[in-house]
Order: structure tokens, then C-alpha cells, then sequence
């Protein structure tokens, strides 16, 4: 029976590292990061709920003739923006589960 005991006090930290976890992922869609690319004219700010939520365009960076670079520092943007988010994520999941990964989370 001294298992029984084990069990309990396991199921206890479950449970209260499943409320560690949804109490993050509320305040990780608080939480921002933010990109630049071009030297500063494109800013891409994301959230920790890996959602792109800022885009600032200097108008310098706008030119007619030249879409396609634009196009090229605003995905480069939206990338490292989005890249730094996951490691903000990961690295909040890890303060609480102690580094194990959880299948499914994040």
C-alpha cells in the first residue's frame, strides 16, 4: 500500500503543473518579442501565442519598383519574430516542467 501513497502525491504534482500550464499559456498571449530586418525599417512584433500581432513598415522601405524586397524583410521579420517566440515558450515550459517534454504541449 505504501505505492498507493507515491501515487497520490504524484497525481498531486500533475495537477498542479497542469495549473502552472494554463495559467502560461494565458499569459503568454501577453507576452511579445519583436523582430527587425533591413537595418530597422520592417518591425514584426509576435506573441508567446505564436501570433504575429505588430507590423511597422518605415515608408522609405515602400518602393514600387522593388516589392519584392519588402516582401523578403517582412517575412524575414515575421520569421524571427515567430522563432523568438517559440524559444520564449520553451523556455517558460521548462521553468515548470523541470526541461521534460510533453507531447502536445506548445
Amino acid at each position: 500500500m505504501k505505492g498507493m501513497g507515491n501515487m497520490g502525491k504524484m497525481m498531486k504534482q500533475v495537477q498542479k503543473m497542469q495549473a502552472e500550464i494554463q495559467k502560461l499559456q494565458a499569459e503568454l498571449g501577453e507576452k511579445t518579442v519583436e523582430a527587425t530586418s533591413g537595418g530597422g525599417v520592417v518591425r514584426v512584433v509576435a506573441n508567446g501565442k505564436k501570433e504575429l500581432v505588430d507590423i511597422v513598415i518605415n515608408p522609405d522601405a515602400v518602393d514600387p519598383d522593388d516589392v519584392e524586397m519588402l516582401q523578403d524583410l517582412i517575412l524575414a521579420a515575421a520569421n524571427e519574430a515567430l522563432k523568438q517566440a517559440e524559444e520564449m515558450v520553451a523556455a517558460e515550459m521548462a521553468k515548470i516542467t523541470g526541461g521534460i517534454k510533453i507531447p502536445g504541449m506548445f
